[in-house]
């Protein structure tokens, strides 16, 4: 039986030389399907991977509490948008207060500005620096660390220090050639000593990480006084078993603090960050299936072209086939020949698919500055792709070829 397979490949592969250039362009036809489902797959991995990663610093054992976006319910068919009310200051305050979980640690912050002009010394920024108003607590709960100097203390948001932590990018502007500790910055005419830098965290969605100022939330409120401050409540826990019970008891904190009654429904988002994650994973699965439908489109093309040619391949050796059959050939040993030339050129298809796919999910990956992981999974597929676009394409030829009869087939021309 292994001398058979040996010398059905030994054919297949004479065959395949024999009709080089029509195999090669079947091969290209199967790899460019192979290469689309490869290579979108493989910056999906990617993209995925780089989410999980920018999120992972978070921790999955912190959630937020923050007013919630515009949503819509179903009333007696008709749609009632309904727009939860800002989280306001006394309201942060009076959750921190109340709210006494055991292994947790609440932090309050919010945005103040995302437009401000930073100066140092005679230089100045462009007005395209975030300041956010924090406690001693943010920094911790979000993830953050510093590349240099340190974090705020307590006594820093206790006293209204003077004080503040700067983005990564700072270091290669205004404090370029300079060391940032230490060095006073002024924000609205309101001078703070530099005691910290971020270590660099990159744009999300568009937005620099980077380009923010961390002061004390009170010092934030007095030189930011806009009116409908929406503030964000994060909680960080310490044991993440506990992580449901100190959600349920925060809800429930919250929804006093609200003066919320029984039958009402909450007007507050809880928003955990591994929900975050899943729910942004989420969207990237639909590039997934994107993907599939254009690699299915292509190979079932690819499929046509590799039954076309092996349709001619087994008009133009029907002598061959007769010969074999007068010979004693059985019309299994037929079939399993012209079945397995049908493989080679389905999986070689296949393998320059994967090759190309890789490379080009590579390049796309790096040139996005996405994080790029093998994609053993879209490899995986590519694989069985190929092997059943090359079982779907080489049965019929397979059978025609095992069911002609000899006599004709020995007096064809």
């Amino acid at each position: 039986m292994l001398k058979l397979f040996k010398e059905n490949i030994r054919i297949a592969l004479g065959s395949i030389r024999t009709q080089l250039l029509r195999t090669v362009l079947t091969v290209m036809i199967i790899a460019i399907g192979i290469t689309a489902l490869v290579s979108i797959l493989t910056v999906v991995s990617a993209l995925e991977n780089t989410i999980s990663s920018d999120f992972a610093s978070m921790g999955a054992n912190t959630f937020n509490i923050k007013q919630y976006e515009n949503t819509t319910r179903n009333r007696g068919g008709g749609e009632r948008e309904i727009i939860n009310p800002i989280v306001s200051y006394p309201e942060a305050v009076a959750f921190k207060n109340k709210y006494k979980y055991p292994f947790t640690e609440t932090s309050l912050s919010f945005t103040a500005t995302s437009g401000a002009e930073v100066k140092f010394e005679s230089s100045k920024t462009d007005p395209e620096n975030t300041i956010v108003g924090v406690d001693e607590f943010f920094m911790t709960n979000s993830g953050l660390e510093t590349s240099a100097g340190r974090n705020f203390t307590g006594f820093d948001i206790d006293n209204n220090a003077y004080v503040c932590v700067v983005g990564s990018d700072f270091e290669k502007g205004l404090l370029k050639d300079v060391n940032p500790i230490d060095k006073i910055i002024s924000i609205r005419g309101a001078k703070f000593k530099v005691i910290g830098v971020l270590k660099e965290k990159g744009s999300t969605f568009g937005n620099s990480q980077d380009l923010r100022v961390l002061i004390p939330i009170q010092l934030a409120r007095s030189l930011f006084t806009a009116p409908n401050i929406n503030y964000t409540v994060s909680v960080m826990v310490g044991k993440k078993e506990l992580l449901d019970q100190a959600i349920d008891n925060a809800n429930s904190t919250m929804r006093r603090v609200r003066k919320l009654s029984p039958v009402e429904d909450n007007n507050f988002g809880i928003v955990r960050s591994d929900d975050l994650i899943n729910r942004i994973l989420g969207i990237t699965q639909y590039l997934g299936l994107a993907s599939w439908l254009i690699g299915i489109i292509t190979v079932l093309g690819s499929s046509i072209a590799l039954m076309n040619i092996m349709i001619v391949s087994v008009t133009e050796r029907t002598r061959e086939i007769g010969v074999r059959k007068a010979l004693g050939a059985k019309k299994t040993t037929i079939a399993i020949q012209f079945f397995i030339e049908t493989l080679l050129i389905g999986q070689l298809g296949g393998l320059v698919g994967i090759i190309f796919g890789i490379l080009i999910g590579f390049g796309i990956a790096t040139a996005m500055d996405f994080a790029f992981v093998i994609p053993w999974g879209a490899i995986i597929a590519a694989f069985i792709t190929s092997f059943i676009v090359a079982i779907a394409s080489g049965l019929y030829p397979a059978i025609k070829a095992a069911v002609l009869d000899p006599i004709e087939a020995l007096r064809y021309e």
